[in-house]
């Protein structure tokens, strides 16, 4: 409530629209956007230019997302629709981009219970969605990285069991050292037993090692397995390792086993990248290895082993897994294709964000199994699960097709490839499908059929005609020449010119398959060539073209193109608006285009169809009356358009007459 004495309901109204809440209010089946306010056009990217315009003319980037098919149920059943974090892609400075929105369509009722307005209200939360995609991935990361300290201290527990297993005959050598002090010959000779002892137990162990001796890490003993990893041969015996393999002078290890030597700690590398050179080439390597430092007996570092193992084909096999399901997600995305797995005794199904959206499921609801044939279609639920069951005896691929009927009551049309999966005892626990939204293919395939079928129809319709008419020539050509040969002769006349406009529809139809339409651009008066087309209706005198606005405005464009628009145009408004006697045509300069709007004043069309008029292969009904046309012609003049870098539109009310429009750049 408020006070009207101290506040203009207008002042109000202007108050509420500077709110910094998005708001927006909608009227009418084709919801037209009758008010908008800052936080709304911005996060439209528009301005108020949309106000007055159609939900789907204002905002043609949410063309194929499901806002305006929510807005027109929330119309039609009175019942408000409340979203929370949910995807948008909108056109802002010319770039589609992704958001999230928490969002209200409120139907606004009046007193006979319909609707007479819907109150849009939203808020952007793509901050807050990325905050909670930014901790998931966090988590994972996390989760992946414990796992992996714990297979690194899995793997190394094995090979500090050894090197303590060194250090303990070390230290008993170190113990028979004190002992045996006064037996200097003995001494020497178990010393020597000693290192003969580690020099066979490098040289001859499975696992790759060596010894390096000094603060140069001079190379004392190798074994094959370290000599391969390396890429060289016994020649490099006591010399440093830095000359030995001079590669690694700009790599980290050197770096490390001054660290190992000068602290006496151990240290453990996990799948550390080297570059080596083996043959006189560069290669890459990937190794696990430990520097063990070996101390005297004042504990200080006199040697440091080298235990390692080559773990090259593991990572590279493990970052080729990584490509293959990387480009198979970016195909799949790409492809809008959806995949899932389903555990056939659950019905627990893990699926992909698009899986669940080609079933009408938002990424973030749960899908499962029972939720597919809710949505399929009852007479087919038998045949799929034919199929799948089918399938699970033969170890076999099923792929069908089914219509689908989403939860807010569209029709949708799905395409399914699956294949089962075993378990041990070979019995099938598991079904992995992909699935794909093919309704607009039905829906063109349709359109295609419906249209071939009219082209047979429109074609023989006056070849009929023509063949009758020269029949009944064939059979006067004798008889002197009357006013009937006349008629036979305009009538076949009539006929193929009928026949030369559908098939030059069905060219330029071709043309634009191809790419094939080119343009011969020159600049040129719009009124004078305005005043020129359409001569063919002026001639008849029936009708009367009224051409208004801008009578200086030059374009640079296709002439004979833009005639071509024009006349389409106006030869609609004479064949569907017969009678309507003043044909309106007017020339609007905007900005930086100009608009050229042909007005009749007949019966109109149905606003829902308005969208589908440039539409391949699309032919109205006009209050069931038949007309003959490919319906072609509208796609046309609408590829022609486009191809001057232009909009193309019309507009309707019915009982009052249709305005058609299109824009070229100035």
């Amino acid at each position: 409530m408020n006070f009207p004495d101290l506040i203009r309901p207008e002042q109000l109204l202007s108050i509420l629209f500077k709110s910094p809440n998005a708001t927006a209010v909608y009227s009418g089946e084709d919801i037209t956007i009758i008010s908008a306010n800052e936080a709304m056009l911005n996060f439209w990217g528009k301005d108020r230019k949309v106000v007055g315009k159609n939900f789907n003319d204002a905002l043609p980037e949410l063309y194929g997302q499901p806002f305006f098919n929510i807005l027109k149920e929330v119309w039609r059943s009175g019942e408000t629709y409340l979203a929370k974090d949910y995807p948008a892609i909108i056109e802002v400075d010319g770039i589609l981009q992704n958001y999230y929105f928490d969002f209200e369509y409120k139907a606004i009722l009046d007193e006979n219970g319909k609707t007479s307005y819907i109150l849009h209200t939203a808020s952007e939360v793509s901050e807050k969605m990325a905050a909670k995609i930014l901790v998931n991935e966090k988590a994972k990361a996390e989760e992946k990285l414990t796992k992996d300290l714990g297979e690194l201290n899995e793997e190394y527990q094995i090979t500090n069991e050894e090197l303590l297993s060194i250090n303990n005959k070390l230290e008993k050598a170190n113990r028979d050292l004190l002992r045996f002090k006064n037996q200097m010959e003995s001494l020497n000779h178990i010393l020597v037993e000693s290192e003969n002892r580690f020099r066979s137990l490098v040289e001859h162990s499975p696992v790759a090692m060596a010894s390096l001796k000094g603060v140069d890490f001079e190379i004392d003993v190798v074994n094959d397995a370290i000599l391969e990893i390396w890429g060289k041969d016994r020649s490099i015996l006591g010399l440093p390792l830095h000359l030995a393999l001079h590669e690694i002078k700009d790599q980290d290890f050197l770096t490390i086993l001054k660290e190992v030597y000068h602290s006496g700690k151990t240290y453990y590398g996990k799948e550390h990248k080297v570059l080596l050179s083996v043959n006189g080439n560069s290669v890459e390597r990937y190794l696990n290895f430990v520097y063990k430092p070996i101390s005297n007996s004042d504990g200080k570092s006199t040697a440091i082993l080298i235990v390692a193992t080559d773990v090259t084909e593991q990572v590279n096999t493990r970052e080729s897994l990584s490509e293959i399901n990387t480009r198979l997600e970016i195909a799949l995305d790409a492809s809008s294709l959806g995949s899932t797995e389903v555990h056939i005794a659950t019905g627990v199904m893990q699926s992909t964000d698009q899986f669940k959206r080609n079933f009408g499921f938002s990424p973030e609801e749960d899908f499962k199994y029972s939720d597919l044939f809710d949505a399929m279609l009852p007479e087919h639920h038998e045949r799929v699960r034919g199929l799948v069951r089918e399938a699970m005896r033969t170890n076999g691929i099923y792929k069908t097709e089914y219509p689908i009927k989403w939860r807010d009551g569209s029709i949708h049309w799905i395409q399914a490839h699956g294949r089962p999966r075993y378990d041990e005892s070979g019995n099938a626990d598991r079904m992995v499908g992909m699935t794909a939204d093919i309704t607009e293919k039905k829906l063109f395939d349709q359109r295609k059929d419906d249209f071939l079928s009219i082209a047979s129809h429109e074609l023989k319709t006056p070849l009929t005609i023509l063949k009758a008419s020269i029949q009944l020539l064939d059979r006067l050509k004798h008889k002197p020449f009357s006013e009937t040969h006349s008629k036979l002769l305009d009538q076949s006349a009539k006929s193929v010119d009928t026949m030369v406009s559908l098939i030059d529809e069905l060219l330029n139809m071709r043309r634009m398959n191809e790419d094939q339409l080119k343009l011969d651009k020159t600049k040129f008066n719009l009124f004078e060539m305005l005043s020129r087309s359409c001569s063919h209706v002026r001639m008849e005198g029936k009708y009367q073209l009224i051409i208004t606005g801008d009578r200086n405005v030059e374009v640079y464009a296709d002439e004979n193109r833009i005639d071509q628009v024009v006349i389409n145009f106006v030869n609609n408004a004479v064949k569907y608006a017969s009678d309507s006697s003043e044909i309106h045509i007017n020339i609007e300069t905007l900005n930086n285009e100009v608009k050229v709007s042909i007005k009749d004043f007949g019966e109109g069309i149905d606003g829902k169809i308005l969208p589908q008029l440039f539409d391949r292969y699309f032919r109205a009904d006009h209050s069931g009356k038949t007309y003959s046309g490919l319906g072609l012609g509208l796609y046309i003049c609408a590829e022609i358009i486009k191809k001057h870098d232009g909009q193309i539109g019309a507009e309707s009310t019915l009982g009052e007459g249709s305005t058609f429009w299109f824009t070229l750049p100035l």
